[in-house]
């Protein structure tokens, strides 16, 4: 039996949807919200964005957390992605801390009416070296980055060229599969 790699768990660009780089944080955030509707209706679609720079090539994605981001740059910083949990700091001992330095001192319609006319283009970080994986690459390596980075999915690359989305939860699909035929 011929061992899966990536490019066979991977689901195509064509699939997803995309934004320019122009678009603001507000046409992100709508567009999000309808592919998370059409998610929430049939169960097959994805609940980020692609972004396009203005060759119509893939230079980024985004999610419902990166516009909450946004929303709380400061706070991002500190509190970014467990940076202080390896510490043994929790987010309830970091709580009283932000609130001290007035990261929530505004209400939430002015945060949105600044943020709101960003372009995406200003908040669209370059994917780490540990978000992209090769279509010809092994299920093991791409669990490896999915596991050890905290991703939710991957940017599956041909050469240089971003030709599909590795999913989390298709990889703990082929994970869960695999262990039903293992002899335990």
């Amino acid at each position: 039996m011929k061992e899966k790699t990536v490019k066979d768990l991977m689901t195509p660009l064509s699939e997803y949807g995309t934004i320019s780089v122009e678009a603001t944080l507000y046409e992100a955030a709508l567009a999000l919200e309808r592919a998370q509707d059409e998610y929430d209706q049939a169960r097959i679609r994805h609940r980020v964005l692609l972004i396009a720079n203005e060759k119509g090539e893939i230079v980024g994605k985004i999610s419902q957390l990166d516009v909450l981001r946004v929303l709380e740059p400061k706070g991002n910083r500190i509190q970014n992605s467990g940076s202080l949990s390896r510490f043994g700091y929790s987010s309830e001992y970091l709580k009283p801390m932000l609130r001290q330095c007035g990261f929530w001192d505004k209400p939430l319609t002015d945060i949105c009416r600044e943020a709101g006319n960003l372009k995406v283009k200003r908040l669209l970080h370059a994917p780490a070296e540990g978000e992209y994986v090769d279509e010809n690459a092994s299920l093991t390596e791409a669990i490896h980055r999915l596991a050890l980075e905290h991703h939710q999915s991957l940017l599956v690359t041909r050469g240089k060229k971003i030709v599909g989305i590795l999913r989390q939860r298709d990889m703990f699909k082929a994970v869960v599969e695999t262990l039903s035929v293992c002899e335990l």
